[in-house]
């Protein structure tokens, strides 16, 4: 039998920005987002609770009605939603299964099964002890239950008469009697109907009958009584699994410095490559995590051109970058934790290490890689695609070191191509379909001296319809060589159009 934990976080919001030290320890103090009609009241301490506001107000009407300043935050939720989740890591030191509160607890906390854990803490109580003392240590607020499905532990601890609710086994039902009806994690609509028809208290929902509740209120106010009461299985969503190819390192003193940085990730690099080497493959793609103690990430992304499993090789990489950032990295007080994940893998065959081994990162992908970490953009190259026009048979890729071959059948083509044909004017040949004699082109007159063709090229026809093209290599009296196409073949009443295509060298 599953043993929940449940873990409400107070005001967390706020709890965020003053652990972070983005707001004063004292209130009254507000954390508001944008809603209907403008900005509302999201999150509050106790001072500002204490003057009377509730979550859900319009602030502008909060300001006008209370005397006391109130200081009030920006929403933040994808901090709040990281901090949370380094929480739940935190907490997996007590047990291995812990779950996020999702959208349906519409609050901030978590969900630990205890279940046959427990007793390495001495037992439920002292467990549950030691959880809320370590919380109100370090100035989280908290309401903890425990009992024996998620939905019966959070409305416990959301609403239960005290801060700290344990449950024997097979006790939630009478529990949950007392409690009032939000506590089942029904929608505020349901939550209305229910208060309408006199229904206040879980206990006088679960006495009705079935099929009128049912009918009125659907499904799912049946489903979330059935969970809470342990009628039904509610299975926790834990937190997703490591990535297999990742290590972290946490500072109890901050590090800030880029020479610790790129020491931290050497190291890092160093713990992933065994990983790598008994896998057979590299790192083709990295992402280095600086969490700072404000709760702030920077996230820097590291691609290279061929799969590595080297240190030495990556921390050079991540100093070039460091460089590059300078004191755009705004490192604050110091990064506490730095996170190494390897994002994307390639094959790597064994190779030779020692004697007379030549070294690893010279050559070409080594000067690419430098080159992409100083400029701060991805390095492109040229690479063919399955087309036959010639404006689709190239397109830019990711500098890798062994990219897709080039047709070697096909014959000469221009060093410089355009994305499109550009219109040969005045065009005069001898022979309907033959190569021109002379055309204007950019507004310049050009006789052809030497012609070399045709090439026909079919248009794709699976991707829209179009004529044939016949293209010539043709000389200028200049010496400019050009690359034209005739676009179709002559008709009476319409000549076919001309276009130069590219340039050769």
């Amino acid at each position: 039998m599953p043993r929940i934990v449940c873990v409400c976080l107070s005001h967390w919001p706020v709890t965020r920005l003053r652990r972070a030290g983005l707001a004063p320890d004292r209130g009254p103090l507000a954390v508001a987002a944008e809603g209907p009609g403008g900005l509302r009241l999201l999150a509050l301490d106790p001072e500002a609770r204490a003057l009377g506001l509730r979550p859900g107000e319009p602030l502008g009407r909060v300001r006008a009605r209370i005397g006391v300043p109130l200081q009030v935050h920006p929403a933040d939720s994808e901090s709040d939603r990281a901090a949370l989740l380094r929480l739940c890591r935190w907490a997996e030191g007590y047990a291995p299964v812990v779950a996020p509160f999702g959208a349906a607890e519409a609050a901030d906390g978590f969900y630990i099964d205890v279940a046959g854990a427990s007793h390495l803490r001495g037992g439920e109580e002292p467990l549950v002890d030691d959880l809320a003392g370590r919380l109100a240590r370090s100035k989280i607020p908290a309401r903890i239950a425990l009992a024996d499905t998620p939905g019966g532990a959070f409305a416990l601890a959301c609403y239960g008469a005290s801060d700290r609710v344990i449950v024997p086994p097979g006790g939630a039902e009478p529990a949950l009697r007392a409690l009032p009806v939000e506590a089942l994690r029904l929608d505020p609509g349901t939550v209305s109907g229910l208060r309408r028809l006199g229904l206040r208290r879980v206990g006088e929902v679960d006495a009705l009958a079935r099929g009128p509740l049912a009918r009125r209120f659907g499904e799912a106010l049946l489903l979330r009584l059935d969970q809470a009461m342990g009628r039904r299985p509610e299975p926790l969503a834990p937190l997703t699994e490591e990535a297999a190819y990742r290590a972290a390192r946490g500072f109890l003193d901050p590090i800030g410095r880029q020479s610790d940085i790129v020491v931290t990730a050497r190291l890092l690099m160093a713990e992933i490559a065994p990983r790598l080497e008994r896998d057979g493959i590299g790192a083709c793609g990295l992402r280095l995590v600086l969490h700072r103690v404000d709760g702030v990430m920077r996230v820097l992304d590291l691609g290279l051109s061929r799969p590595e499993r080297c240190p030495e090789r990556v921390a050079a990489l991540v100093s070039l970058r460091l460089d590059r950032l300078g004191a755009g990295l705004d490192a604050g007080f110091g990064f506490e934790t730095v996170t190494l994940t390897v994002t994307v893998t390639g094959a790597l065959s064994a190779r030779q290490t020692e004697l007379g081994a030549a070294p690893q990162g010279d050559g070409i992908d080594a000067l690419a890689d430098a080159l992409t970490q100083r400029l701060g953009r991805p390095l492109l190259r040229l690479g063919a695609r399955a087309s036959h026009i010639p404006e689709r048979a190239a397109q830019p890729l990711p500098w890798i070191s062994d990219p897709t071959p080039w047709p070697d059948h096909l014959p000469p083509r221009p060093l410089v191509l355009f994305p499109r044909g550009e219109a040969a004017l005045d065009v005069l040949s001898t022979v309907p379909e033959g190569p021109p004699r002379r055309f204007r082109w950019r507004a310049r007159i050009h006789a052809i001296v030497h012609a070399e063709g045709p090439e026909r090229i079919a248009a794709e026809w699976w991707h829209a319809p179009g004529a044939a093209r016949d293209y010539y290599r043709v000389e200028c009296e200049a010496g400019r060589r050009l690359w034209l196409y005739r676009d179709g073949p002559h008709a009476p009443g319409r000549p076919a159009a001309w276009f130069v295509h590219g340039v050769f060298a």
